[in-house]
């Protein structure tokens, strides 16, 4: 409910005559603020430490306060977003090689997923893109189904810890890590897809993020141990991929949230990029090799 309305002064108030607010001037008040001593009405005083303030005295006091960041560096609160746009990246691209193919089941022949999956000797060749793209492909349904299911309950909570850009960072560092792992110790091998490597890069990072808060490890180590006895199960599954993936996103994640507070940003750019320089170059090596 507003104030009454009380005498307006245009050139001031005269001399005896009661105050009137500074943001509202057709209020009388005998209230002031008690930082800048202005008069101020009910309406514009705000609670403080001691008596109160006017609201302009409160917002050019909260534009010097530092808002708090998470262990990683990142603003607290904000909602996931790389996660959902990668999950529905994944299923757009296998939708578009189902339908280039004419089969959902056998989505693999289409020629985008040819052109994009991960082939040794293709690198040779300059087609470095592999090694992302093929990330992005799935050899059907349920490989599609498992791992966005695992990237969408991981990931989450991963990026509402290490932010929206170093989440999307550990997650291509880690799918560059699992396809650098399956190179180099698996050789040559037709045709490797799939996001498994940057999941478990994201089941890597969650170690390590519990780690530094001091929570319990157990159920993720399980998780992963799990999935990698599913690997050695079965065959078409590379499980050298998978450790790679998650070697590299515990890796990556240790740089980010045990980087020093004072150079924080510089730490993690140096890290981040000194891992993906070793990776490229270990696959460039082994490229060389068998060429």
């Amino acid at each position: 409910m507003s104030s009454p309305a009380g005498p307006s002064y245009p050139g001031g108030p005269p001399y005896g005559a009661p105050a009137v607010c500074v943001r509202h001037p057709d209020r009388a008040t005998g209230l002031r603020c008690t930082r800048c001593d202005r008069p101020s009405c009910p309406e514009c005083l705000r609670e403080a430490a001691v008596g109160h303030q006017c609201v302009d005295c409160v917002a050019q006091g909260t534009r010097g306060v530092r808002r708090g960041v998470t262990i990683a560096g990142a603003e607290p609160g904000g909602r996931p977003l790389v996660t959902p746009v990668l999950v529905a990246l994944n299923v757009a691209l296998f939708a578009w090689t189902a339908a280039q193919a004419g089969s959902i089941a056998a989505n693999y022949r289409s020629a985008t997923f040819q052109e994009w999956a991960l082939v040794s000797a293709r690198l040779a060749d300059g087609e470095w893109w592999r090694i992302l793209t093929s990330g992005f492909l799935h050899f059907g349904p349920i490989h599609l189904a498992f791992n966005m299911l695992a990237l969408w309950f991981i990931g989450r909570d991963v990026e509402m810890v290490l932010g929206r850009t170093r989440f999307l960072a550990v997650y291509l560092v880690s799918l560059v890590g699992g396809a650098a792992a399956a190179i180099v110790v698996a050789g040559e091998r037709p045709g490797r897809a799939g996001a498994s490597g940057a999941v478990f890069g994201l089941m890597g990072a969650l170690v390590v993020v519990l780690r530094r808060l001091r929570m319990p490890r157990g159920p993720v180590l399980v998780l992963i141990g799990i999935n990698l006895a599913l690997g050695i199960l079965v065959p078409v599954i590379s499980v050298t991929g998978h450790l790679g993936g998650l070697v590299v996103g515990a890796a990556a994640t240790a740089v980010l949230v045990y980087a020093p507070a004072a150079h924080r940003n510089a730490f993690q750019a140096a890290g981040l990029l000194g891992i993906v320089v070793l990776l490229v170059a270990a696959v460039a090596a082994r490229v060389a090799l068998v060429g």
